[in-house]
C-alpha cells in the first residue's frame, strides 16, 4: 500500500513539475490556470493539450503547449525554422474561422521555454484515438485507452474533415497541405477539427480566376517537425512537386483507410529514401485492388478507392464527398443538424426536436452525452422551445447513471423547473416534468427535490388548467413513494385536499378522491384517522362517483392492515356519515350495495371488538376477586403466624378468641356457598295417645282438693299460661318447635285462633290475676260485634298436647350459628308442660269427682265452650290458681328461653 502511494505521489509530482516547467513565464498563465495533461496533437504530435480554465469567467478550455526542450538537440537555425513552422501554423489557425476548424480561445504565446495557446475544450487528437500516444503522460489517460469510435462518429468525423475541406478550397482557397490524424482534433463535444496550417498554401491567383498553389521541393535534410507527414502526402508532391486541391483529397482518402484499419496507414515510407518509396507507392496506387480496401466498409470503399487514385483529376473533391449517400446516415445527418441549428428558426427547430426522440435510441450513448446533450441544452434559454426540447433531455436523462444526471442535466434543468412565462409553455413545462416525475424524484438529490422538483408539483395542483391537475393527481400516486413523508403531510395532502374542495369539476374532485385513496398506505394510521377521514364529511358534492370515491377511501382505510379505523371512530363518525350517504337517491342498486357491505362489514367488527373487550374485562374482575380472596386469605395468614409467634404475651381471653376467630374461618373456608333448597312440607302424623289411665289416676287428688278454695296465685310468672293454649282450646297447631312462652305470651297468639270466646266473661275480670312484670295488666273485655267462634269437641281441644309432631330439620341453623348447647327437645317440653297441667286441674284419687262419669261431662264442656269460660264455674279465675310450690316464677321462663335460643 505504501508503495503504491508513493507511486503515485511521484506521478502527481511529475506531472505537476510537468506543467509548471512547461509553461512557467508564459504569459497564457496570467488569463488561464492549466490543469492536466490529456492529449497530444499536431504535427509529430509536437503539442501537449491540457486542461484549462479562464481565471476571468472560469470557462473551460484546453491549452496547447509546445516545449522548446523537444528540440534541444537540433542546431540554432532549425530550431529557428521549427518554432517558425509552428508559429505559421497557429497564426494561420486563429485567423480561419469556421464550424469544422479548431477555435482559437487565446492566440499564441512565447516565453524563452515555450509556446502556448488556447483552443475550445478538446478530448484528444484522432492520431492519440487510433493508438499513436507519443509525447502523452504515463500513465497513459483512461479516456484515452478505452476511447472508441463509433460507426456513427466515424462517418460524421469523416464528413465534418470533408466539409472543412470544402471551406478552405472553396472559400478560402487555400491547400491544407498535411491532412493527417495528427492535425485532426476531437473537441469535448466529439467534433472533428482540422488544425495543423504549418503547411498550408494559400492560392496565388486572384479569386475570380482558377486557384493556383505553389508547392516547395521536399528537404531531406530539413527537421522533420519542418516537413509534412509522408505517409498522408499525395504522390505529386514528392515525383512532380505540385499540388491542388485534390491532393488534400488523397490525403483525405489516406485518412479513411486509416480510420478503418486501426490508425495504420495505406503505404510505410522510408524517410530516408523518399522518392524510392514514392514510385513504389505510385505503382501499388495504379494496381489498387479492392482487397486492400476490405476493411473499408462496403458503401464507401469505391469512394476511398477513387480519392486514392494516381490521378489528381479522377479524385472527387471536398464538396462532392460530403454528398456520397455514405454520409446519408440518420446518426450523421442527426449531428450535422444540430451542428447547423443556429442557422435554424424556431419552426424548423420545433419539428426537428419532434422527431429526435424517434432518433436518439439509435445512437450511442456517448455520442449523445457529447454531441446531442449539450446543443439542446443550450436551447434552454428560448423560452419557446422549452417544451420541445425538454422530453428528449428527460430521454437522455433516462439512459444516463445518477452522477451523470446531477453532472450534465440536473445543472441546466433548475432554471426550467421554475419557468412560469410564457404560461402556455409554462403549462406544457408541468406537464412534460408530471409525466416524467419518477425519473426526477428516483436521480434529484433530495435537497434538490426539495427545493426544485416538489414546488413545482405544487405549483400544478393549483394550476388554473383542469387537464394539468387532472393529470398530477393521477400521476401523484405512481411516485408517492418517492416523496419524504414531511413534505406529502405538510404540503401535498392540503394541497390536494383543496383541490378537491375549492374545484368546479366534478373530475377533479374524483380524481382528488382516488388520489387519496391511492397514497393512503404511505401515510400515518393516526394521521389518516385525525385528518383524512374528517375532511371527507366537508366534501359538499353528492354525485355518485364522489360518493363512492368516499366509500372507497373509507373502505381501503377499514380494511388496510397498517391503518384500520378504530371502534370508537367507526361508531361516532365513520357510520353516522356512511349510513345517510348510502340512502342518497342518486345511488343506483349496485353502488347501495357497496354501501351496504362495507357498513356490514364495520358493524361486525365493532360487535366482535366491543363483545371481545368487555369479555376479557370480565375476566380481569374476576381474577381480581380472586387475587382479592386471595390476597386477604394471606394477610390473615400472616396475621395469625404474627399471633402464634406472639402467644407467649397473649392472656388467656385473647388465646380464647383467637381461637374462636381460627375455627370460624376454618368454617368459612369449608362451607359450600348456600343455595336456595326447596323444602317439602311433610304433614305431621297424628298419633293418638290414651289419657285413660293416667286422668284416672290423677282424678282422685283433683276431686280431693275443693274448687273454692283454688287461689290464683300471685305470681308474676305467665308460665302457666302455654298449659292453657292446651285447655282454652286453641283450635290450630302450635309448632312445637317454638317456645309458647315470650312474656307470658303465646308468640303466635294473635287473638286469631278459632274458639277462642270470652263473651261470657266480666267487664272487670282479670284474666291473669296479679300483676306481671313480663307484660301489662290486660282486661279481656268481650265485644258487642264480636264474631261467633265455632266451638271445638273435646277431641280437638286436646289434640295439640296429644299429637307428636315430627321435628323440622335443624341443621342450618345449627351449623349458622354455631354449636348450641343441649337442651330439652320440644317434644319432651311439651309433655313435662302437659303432665303439669293435668296435675295442677285433675284431683288427686280419692277426692271427690274422681270418676270417669264426673270428669267426662267437664271434659265435653270444655272441648264445645272452646275455653269454656261462659257458662262454667269449673273455669271460673278462681280455679285457675295454683300451688305456689307447682308455679315457676319469671326468670326460669327466661332461662327456658335461653336454653331454647342459646
Amino acid at each position: 500500500m505504501e508503495s503504491m502511494l508513493n507511486k503515485l505521489k511521484s506521478t502527481v509530482t511529475k506531472v505537476t513539475a510537468d506543467v509548471t516547467s512547461a509553461v512557467m513565464g508564459n504569459p497564457v498563465t496570467r488569463e488561464f490556470d492549466v490543469g492536466r495533461h490529456i492529449a497530444s496533437g499536431g504535427n509529430g504530435l509536437a503539442w501537449k493539450i491540457f486542461n484549462g480554465t479562464k481565471k476571468s469567467t472560469k470557462q473551460e478550455v484546453a491549452v496547447f503547449v509546445f516545449d522548446k526542450k523537444l528540440i534541444d538537440k537540433y542546431q540554432k537555425f532549425e530550431k529557428d525554422q521549427i518554432i517558425d513552422s509552428l508559429k505559421r501554423g497557429v497564426q494561420q489557425l486563429t485567423r480561419l474561422r469556421h464550424p469544422r476548424l479548431l477555435t482559437v480561445q487565446h492566440p499564441l504565446e512565447e516565453s524563452r521555454d515555450c509556446l502556448a495557446f488556447c483552443t475550445e475544450p478538446v478530448c484528444a487528437s484522432l492520431a492519440n484515438v487510433l493508438g499513436s500516444w507519443d509525447n502523452l503522460p504515463s500513465p497513459l489517460p483512461s479516456d484515452i485507452k478505452e476511447y472508441k469510435l463509433y460507426d456513427v462518429e466515424t462517418k460524421y468525423g469523416l464528413l465534418q474533415v470533408s466539409e472543412g475541406l470544402s471551406f478552405l478550397h472553396s472559400s478560402v482557397k487555400m491547400v491544407h497541405g498535411n491532412i493527417t490524424p495528427e492535425n485532426i482534433i476531437l473537441n469535448k463535444s466529439g467534433a472533428w477539427k482540422i488544425m495543423g496550417f504549418d503547411f498550408c498554401i494559400q492560392s496565388t491567383n486572384p479569386s475570380e480566376q482558377e486557384p493556383k498553389f505553389p508547392c516547395k521541393e521536399w528537404d531531406p535534410n530539413l527537421p522533420s517537425l519542418c516537413l509534412p507527414n509522408p505517409e498522408y502526402l499525395a504522390p505529386e508532391y514528392i515525383l512532380s512537386v505540385s499540388c491542388e486541391t485534390a491532393s488534400d483529397m488523397y490525403s483525405l482518402g489516406a485518412v479513411m483507410y486509416a480510420v478503418f484499419n486501426k490508425g495504420k496507414p495505406i503505404f510505410e515510407v522510408n524517410k530516408q529514401d523518399i522518392y524510392k518509396s514514392f514510385s513504389r507507392q505510385l505503382d501499388q496506387l495504379s494496381r489498387l485492388s479492392s482487397g486492400t480496401l476490405q476493411s473499408i466498409p462496403e458503401e464507401v470503399r469505391e469512394h476511398v478507392k477513387l480519392l486514392l487514385n494516381v490521378a489528381p483529376a479522377v479524385r472527387p473533391d471536398a464538396d462532392q464527398m460530403t454528398k456520397i449517400p455514405f454520409f446519408d446516415d440518420v446518426g450523421a445527418m442527426t449531428l450535422q443538424y444540430f451542428d447547423s441549428l443556429f442557422q435554424r428558426d424556431n419552426l424548423q427547430k420545433s419539428q426537428f426536436f419532434k422527431g429526435l426522440p424517434k432518433v436518439l435510441p439509435k445512437l450511442p450513448k456517448r455520442v449523445i452525452i457529447q454531441r446531442i446533450l449539450p446543443c439542446l441544452t443550450s436551447e434552454f434559454v428560448n423560452p419557446d422551445m422549452v417544451p420541445f426540447v425538454l422530453p428528449n433531455v428527460l430521454l437522455i436523462a433516462e439512459e444516463c447513471t445518477k452522477e451523470e444526471y446531477i453532472k450534465l442535466i440536473l445543472p441546466d434543468l433548475g432554471p426550467v423547473f421554475k419557468q412560469q412565462e410564457p404560461i402556455q409553455a409554462s403549462n406544457m413545462i408541468l406537464l412534460i416534468f408530471l409525466q416524467k416525475m419518477d425519473l426526477l424524484l428516483t436521480k434529484t438529490p433530495p435537497d434538490e427535490i426539495k427545493n426544485s422538483v416538489l414546488p413545482m408539483v405544487y405549483r400544478a395542483l393549483e394550476a388554473p388548467s383542469i387537464q394539468i391537475q387532472e393529470l398530477c393527481l393521477n400521476i401523484i400516486p405512481t411516485f408517492a413513494n418517492l416523496i419524504d413523508y414531511p413534505s406529502m403531510k405538510n404540503s401535498l395532502i392540503p394541497r390536494i385536499k383543496n383541490a378537491c374542495l375549492q374545484t368546479s369539476s366534478l373530475a377533479v374532485r374524483v380524481n382528488s378522491l382516488v388520489c387519496l385513496g391511492k397514497i393512503l398506505e404511505y401515510l400515518d394510521k393516526w394521521f389518516v384517522l385525525d385528518d383524512i377521514l374528517p375532511f371527507l364529511q366537508q366534501i359538499p358534492s353528492k354525485e355518485p362517483a364522489v360518493l363512492m370515491g368516499i366509500l372507497g377511501i373509507y373502505k381501503c382505510t377499514f380494511t388496510h392492515k397498517k391503518l384500520g379505523i378504530t371502534k370508537e371512530q367507526l361508531a361516532g363518525k365513520v357510520l353516522p356519515h356512511l349510513i345517510p350517504l348510502s340512502i342518497e337517491n342518486n345511488l343506483n342498486l349496485n353502488q347501495f350495495n357497496s354501501f351496504i357491505c362495507v357498513i356490514k362489514d364495520m358493524l361486525n367488527r365493532l360487535e366482535a371488538e366491543h363483545k371481545t373487550k368487555l369479555e376479557q374485562l370480565h375476566v380481569m374482575q374476576e381474577q381480581q376477586k380472586s387475587l382479592d380472596i386471595a390476597n386477604q386469605m394471606s394477610v390473615s395468614e400472616e396475621a395469625r403466624s404474627s399471633s402464634t409467634g406472639n402467644q407467649a404475651s397473649l392472656t388467656l381471653e385473647e388465646k380464647q378468641k383467637l381461637a374462636k376467630e381460627q375455627e370460624q374461618a376454618q368454617k368459612l373456608k369449608s362451607q359450600q356457598p348456600l343455595k336456595p333448597q326447596t323444602t317439602t312440607v311433610t304433614p305431621p302424623v297424628k298419633q293418638t295417645k290414651d289419657l285413660t289411665d293416667t286422668l284416672i289416676d290423677n282424678m282422685s287428688s283433683l276431686s280431693s282438693r275443693p274448687i273454692n278454695q283454688a287461689q290464683v296465685a300471685s305470681s308474676n310468672s305467665f308460665s302457666s299460661v302455654p298449659s292453657m293454649g292446651v285447655g282454652m282450646g286453641f283450635s290450630s297447631p302450635i309448632d312445637n318447635t317454638k317456645r309458647n312462652m315470650t312474656n307470658g305470651l303465646n308468640t303466635n297468639m294473635g287473638f286469631q285462633t278459632a274458639g277462642f270466646t270470652m263473651g261470657a266473661g266480666l267487664a272487670t275480670q282479670n284474666f291473669f290475676s296479679g300483676p306481671s312484670a313480663g307484660a301489662t295488666k290486660m282486661n279481656i273485655v268481650p265485644p258487642a260485634n264480636m264474631p261467633n267462634y265455632s266451638p271445638m269437641n273435646a277431641a280437638s281441644a286436646i289434640s295439640p298436647l296429644t299429637q307428636q309432631n315430627r321435628p323440622p330439620d335443624m341443621s342450618a341453623l345449627d351449623n349458622l350459628f354455631g354449636p348450641q348447647k343441649p337442651k330439652v327437645s320440644m317434644k319432651q317440653l311439651a309433655q313435662q308442660k302437659s303432665s303439669q297441667w293435668v296435675n295442677q286441674f285433675v284431683p288427686p284419687p280419692g277426692s271427690p269427682n274422681t270418676s270417669n262419669t264426673a270428669l267426662g261431662p267437664q271434659m265435653n264442656m270444655i272441648g264445645q265452650s272452646g275455653f269454656g269460660i261462659q257458662g262454667n264455674p269449673f273455669f271460673s279465675p278462681q280455679n285457675f290458681a295454683q300451688p305456689a310450690d307447682t308455679m315457676t316464677n319469671s326468670s326460669s321462663a327466661s332461662n327456658d328461653l335461653k336454653d331454647l335460643f342459646g
